[in-house]
């Protein structure tokens, strides 16, 4: 930490906006208190794993960071990590997981990332670009875990395939969905709630169902 450096307020409000916010409503101050007393603990969490820590960074309460000493975990700045159910009405269902569980995986998030509860797994590779959001409880994952084969699965039972996600900048992910292996999500769409991408999303449409299927246009209507 830099000298000057100090534990951040709820969500990087000044102090004055920051009582202004409480007053107005007041369950924030419980997820500002939260923040502040689990602060030393995250520290020592992302210091344990061996992950830098970012600038302008606001975690509500503690995630679970499990990296591989041979993998690669790179968090951008600006990241929001929300891990209680009291700093997000539609609730965590648990902590935030990052996970790279394998030599040689790699798990890099751009700038201004946020997430509520939610897993992201990276046996091989996961990249997750600029001003992405996950909407709570959501699951990337590039890994099957386990074989299809049942053979396989009695010998081997971690021997899952994998294949590398992408999701480019600007993507909005709704909460409850899954991304699967080999997915690439194009810069600019949003995924409805509730959906499983099994197959890649083309740039700036909405896509949703199980599987995804693309709706229709992102449009200059719902960029305004």
């Amino acid at each position: 930490m830099h000298p000057t450096e100090r534990p951040p307020s709820s969500s990087g409000l000044s102090p004055a906006q920051a009582v202004r916010a409480v007053m107005q409503s007041p369950w924030i101050a419980l997820y500002m208190l939260e923040a502040a007393l689990w602060y030393p603990a995250i520290r020592l969490t992302f210091a344990g794993a061996g992950v830098r820590w970012g600038r302008r960074w606001q975690i509500f309460g503690r995630p679970v960071i499990q990296r591989h000493r041979q993998s690669t975990m790179i968090l951008g700045d600006g990241l929001i990590l929300r891990s209680t159910v009291r700093s997000n009405p539609l609730g965590a269902a648990h902590a935030v997981v990052l996970s790279t569980r394998r030599p040689g995986a790699v798990l890099r998030i751009g700038d201004n990332f946020g997430m509520t509860g939610g897993v992201i797994v990276a046996e091989e590779r996961v990249e997750i670009g600029h001003n992405v959001m996950l909407g709570a409880n959501c699951m990337i994952i590039d890994s099957d875990f386990h074989p299809l084969d049942p053979v396989q699965r009695r010998t081997n039972p971690m021997a899952g395939a994998t294949a590398p996600i992408v999701i480019e900048d600007d993507v909005f992910v709704g909460t409850n969905t899954l991304v699967l292996k080999g997915v690439t999500i194009g810069a600019g769409s949003v995924i409805g709630a509730g959906s499983v991408v099994t197959r890649d999303v083309p740039p700036g449409v909405i896509a949703a169902g199980n599987p995804a299927r693309v709706i229709r246009p992102l449009t200059l209507t719902d960029k305004a």
